[in-house]
């Protein structure tokens, strides 16, 4: 399955192992989440559903079946290319919330929703690095600029949506310009250090991270 070998690329990435298998969370019937897409006032084709029941942190995960069909047919593992990428990003997005999200609460820590989308927008730069074989300069500026710099986002956004979505996007946009430019110039690449900065950000705090992120 596409997801569970995204949740895996991520675990590489980040240099965890996974609290969970996305798979059992995840929901692809958009009739079934239809009630719950209205009560958060979204129709997107990934959300991540949660609610907090005492101490248990009750999690569901919707990608729309088509963007998985979709990404089954044009599997990015083989070949990132125009037509799969948007997809790609949709199923990385929400691996990296569902996996952030209970990689933290197992430990007690809570997550902000900025902090959410925050670390997937970095995991998601991370993860088409990798899939597209792009771990050099110019390869890297490439895709920093498709992802960060001709973003657009989905209609309907609250004010507080789009903010937030727009503070994730310019806090990601820095801190990975920062990793490529101190990584990925010059010959060869220094993968290793990459590596490193990537797995530290995914473990720092709240305010740690953001502030790391907002440099």
């Amino acid at each position: 399955m596409i997801l569970s070998r995204l949740q895996s690329l991520l675990g590489q990435i980040n240099d965890v192992e996974p609290p969970l298998d996305v798979s059992t969370y995840l929901v692809t019937d958009a009739a079934a989440v239809q009630d719950w897409q209205q009560a958060a006032r979204s129709a997107t084709d990934e959300t991540l559903y949660l609610r907090e029941q005492g101490d248990c942190l009750e999690l569901s995960l919707y990608v729309d079946a088509s963007v998985l069909a979709r990404l089954e047919a044009a599997d990015p593992f083989e070949r990132i290319t125009d037509d799969n990428l948007q997809d790609c990003c949709t199923a990385l997005e929400g691996v990296s919330h569902l996996l952030y999200m209970a990689w933290n609460a197992v430990r007690g820590r809570g997550v902000s929703l900025l902090e959410l989308e925050t670390q997937a927008e970095v995991d998601k730069f991370a993860a088409l690095l990798v899939l597209a074989g792009e771990l050099g300069d110019g390869g890297a500026e490439e895709l920093h600029a498709r992802l960060f710099g001709y973003v657009r986002f989905a209609d309907g956004l609250s004010a507080e949506q789009l903010a937030r979505y727009q503070a994730a996007n310019r806090f990601a946009a820095r801190f990975c310009g920062r990793l490529a430019r101190r990584w990925l110039r010059g010959s060869p690449p220094r993968h290793a250090g990459l590596f490193q900065d990537l797995r530290q950000f995914y473990r720092l705090p709240h305010a740690r991270k953001l502030a790391c992120a907002s440099v």
